[in-house]
């Protein structure tokens, strides 16, 4: 076991880590070759221009000021000026509420910090129950300070549930001004923001066949007679993933012929020359220039004869499509009701803003999601438990035991002092942080394939996926596996009576491996997160051999968005772990503390200067932040009640069930009072919204701003003449009849019918009559 001596130099270890990464990057930041990578934002702003490169051809590359050197943590306090308020309007709505989830760790938990080290901590110390009367079960050091160390049947245990109660009420206190604080963000940013396509559109899917009419046609008639007032236009969903592929291929087929004929003009003695095999490794060597322009000509008749496939084939059509409103109260309207006497049809929601939209899932059909989500569903149940046994086996040889037993020879080397102390606790953490490496990029094919449509939802997803496997795996996993394999001789030598003994007294002590996690992963991770060593080398590599244009420049340089689907379930770990260990092990949480001050200096840093995010969403995912942390306090509550059942006080049970009903009563008041501000747009909002739009903008047509909102991006990149054929507006208002012969004529246009035939006005009302 990891003694607080092993702890103090894994946390020298990381701390020196995390400071080499730190000075690192204070000193990369301040040369100019390197400011496109630490500074993206404001190049992509149009805020920045590059640094002044006058002087000798040192001072092109390198800054030879060295007063800034002596300033080289001056990004801290910069990194936390910029108000709140200008932080939303810099980076968005998103990106400033994430950041306070770093901030609720800090008031969460420098409370309870000072309160359990205070309280918990000597009450825990003053007892000499591990060494007098447990001399069998292994402990450490850090075991004394914990509630192992506290006898059975002990009044003492009372501290424990009064601090219980007490870090369960400051966390629910904390919780709904929070929730109170974020919600009213929302909807002031909802009602100060500017005009937006996706405050006007409403994503229809499940659209109805029918033989007399396209899909179009269907669409439109439907709103026309339901919403009439409202409507203003629609585009319909096309299957176009295959023409993106192609436009894709093509693009990466332009990048290499930029980089040859790059190539080419700095040395034209020689013809570059390739290979057509497998990555370039073998096959018949052609000229790379004229074999990549043959390629380009190829697919770029390709994507003409799909282009052309796409537009004309009413298979390729989807039943769905984005439909704008005059108003934001008519989008309101639709997205926030039924449509249809069946339920299965006409289903309507809020449509993604147009970068947030994931158009490669448009195109699978409604009816077949349910079915790829029970598969996904059943496929994350085996992945999770599975898992479990790699990481558990993996883990006990990362431990003394382990490695001597898996490596005989290296027993020697193992027994020195620091080599111990490192992996004790250092290896276990790395060992872990390995195993994780893949699951995001696994978790995000499998969103994917369920069919979301929009990549907020698809990183809500993933990252609940992530949440749940964190709390199965690492967390559970890592404390009911790891102690039981810890104790797993002692199991066997002792009466069946001793052994919930044990285990209660077995499960706290796996709190020196969450030490070492915190310190790998948080410590030493988030100050690598700041030195973003992978984009520096991205770049100067794309920058050297990619870039011929300033645009290219910018592609080169662009950091892309937080990751959300691996960021806030790595944040929640530390909140379960925080919560659980607050009263069993307090000296886990100094660790915690660091952890989120660390982190909210560096992400504020990152988010103000090199994250742009791909899309707004009105953070949207609080509700998620919310909960995790209400199963963080639920988890602590069940371990809790767990370990003092072990301890001959099963008369706290009933206090404790309590604490735990309170707290999911918090849950639903909260959900109740203030979810629906994350799920709906209040009507009252919407109608406020217009009529001031309506008084500052009268003139303003709304329906040219819509009309090519939602079309694929692959349509964007043609000239205008093919995109009125994709769109195909209507320019004049014309009374047109549908052309289904079971229903009444339509009283207002028809874009897709053509005809100009009037219809009966009597025939008007008759609409809306089933």
């Amino acid at each position: 076991m990891a003694t607080l001596s092993d702890i103090g130099v894994a946390a020298g270890i990381n701390l020196l880590s995390a400071f080499v990464f730190l000075l690192a990057f204070a000193i990369l930041r301040l040369q100019p070759f390197n400011d496109r990578v630490y500074f993206p934002k404001w190049y992509l702003k149009g805020l920045r221009s590059s640094p002044s490169r006058s002087g000798t051809f040192v001072k092109k590359f390198v800054n030879l000021d060295f007063r800034s050197y002596l300033r080289f943590l001056n990004w801290m306090p910069e990194a936390l000026k910029m108000p709140e308020l200008e932080l939303i309007d810099h980076a968005g709505l998103d990106s400033a509420v994430y950041l306070r989830i770093y901030l609720i760790g800090l008031k969460i938990f420098v409370p309870i910090t000072f309160l359990a080290w205070a309280v918990l901590v000597p009450v825990n110390y003053t007892n000499k129950t591990l060494e007098l009367q447990l001399k069998n079960v292994t402990s450490s050091d850090i075991d004394k300070l914990s509630i192992s160390n506290v006898p059975d049947g002990s009044d003492r245990f009372w501290t424990h549930i009064v601090m219980a109660y007490a870090f369960t009420f400051w966390t629910c206190y904390v919780l709904l001004k929070e929730y109170e604080k974020v919600a009213n963000m929302r909807l002031q940013f909802l009602v100060s923001e500017k005009r937006r396509p996706d405050q006007f559109t409403v994503l229809v899917r499940n659209v109805p066949p029918d033989s007399d009419e396209s899909v179009s046609e269907t669409v439109e008639h439907f709103f026309l007679v339901n919403h009439p007032d409202t409507y203003l236009t629609h585009q319909v969903v096309c299957n176009a993933n295959k023409l993106a592929k192609l436009v894709k291929k093509r693009k990466s087929k332009q990048n290499w012929l930029d980089y040859y004929q790059l190539k080419y003009s700095r040395n034209n003695a020689k013809r570059p020359i390739m290979k057509t095999g497998f990555l370039g490794l073998w096959g018949e060597k052609v000229d790379a220039i004229d074999h990549h322009i043959t390629e380009i000509e190829k697919l770029s008749n390709e994507i003409a004869e799909e282009r052309e496939r796409v537009l004309k084939d009413p298979k390729s059509i989807m039943p769905a499509a984005f439909v704008s409103f005059k108003s934001r109260w008519g989008a309101a309207v639709c997205a926030q009701t039924q449509q249809s006497r069946n339920p299965t049809l006409w289903l309507t929601e809020w449509a993604p803003e147009p970068r947030d939209v994931y158009w490669q899932n448009l195109s699978i059909p409604y009816v077949s999601i349910a079915v790829r989500r029970l598969i996904m569903a059943v496929a994350f149940f085996f992945l999770t438990f599975f898992f479990m046994i790699p990481i558990a086996s993996v883990q006990a040889l990362a431990t003394i035991e382990g490695l001597e037993k898996a490596a005989p020879f290296l027993k020697s080397l193992i027994e020195i002092p620091f080599i111990k102390s490192v992996i004790q606790g250092f290896l276990p953490g790395i060992v872990l942080k390995l195993f994780l490496i893949f699951l995001p990029t696994i978790l995000m094919i499998m969103s994917k394939f369920e069919g979301f449509t929009s990549i907020s939802s698809l990183e809500r997803r993933s990252a609940t996926r992530y949440y749940l496997f964190n709390l199965v795996n690492v967390f559970l996993g890592s404390v009911i596996a790891g102690s039981a394999l810890d104790q797993l001789n002692t199991f066997i030598k002792q009466s069946a009576n001793e052994i919930p003994k044990t285990i209660g007294v077995a499960v706290p002590m796996r709190a020196t491996f969450f030490i070492t996690y915190i310190m790998v992963d948080g410590w030493a991770g988030i100050a690598a997160e700041i030195l973003m060593l992978k984009p520096l080398i991205i770049y100067h590599l794309k920058n050297t051999f990619l870039v011929k244009t300033e645009k290219d420049r910018e592609e080169a340089m662009n950091p892309g968005s937080l990751s959300f689907n691996v960021g806030e379930p790595r944040i929640q770990l530390y909140f379960l772990l925080g919560m659980v260990y607050a009263t069993v092990t307090p000296v886990l949480l100094p660790f915690i503390v660091v952890f989120f001050g660390l982190a909210y200096v560096v992400f504020r840093h990152q988010i103000i200067n090199v994250y742009n995010q791909e899309y707004e969403s009105a953070a949207a995912f609080w509700p998620d932040v919310h909960g995790r942390i209400i199963i963080a306090l639920l988890v602590s509550h069940v371990a809790l009640i767990g370990l003092l059942s072990t301890k001959h006080l099963a008369q706290a049970a009933p206090l404790l069930i309590t604490l735990a009903v309170v707290t999911i009563w918090f849950y639903r008041f909260c959900k109740a009072r203030y979810e629906p501000a994350f799920v709906r747009y209040p009507l009252q909002e919407a109608v406020m919204k217009d009529t001031l739009e309506r008084a500052r903008d009268s003139n303003f047509n709304l329906k040219p701003y819509l009309q090519n909102a939602y079309i694929h991006p692959v349509f964007k990149e043609e000239d205008d003449d093919e995109e009125e054929e994709v769109v195909k507006l209507e320019n004049e208002s014309v009374l047109v009849p549908t052309k289904r012969q079971s229903r009444r004529n339509t009283p207002v246009p028809s874009k897709m019918s053509g005809a100009s035939s009037q219809s009966l006005p009597e025939a008007v009302p008759e609409h809306s009559v089933p």
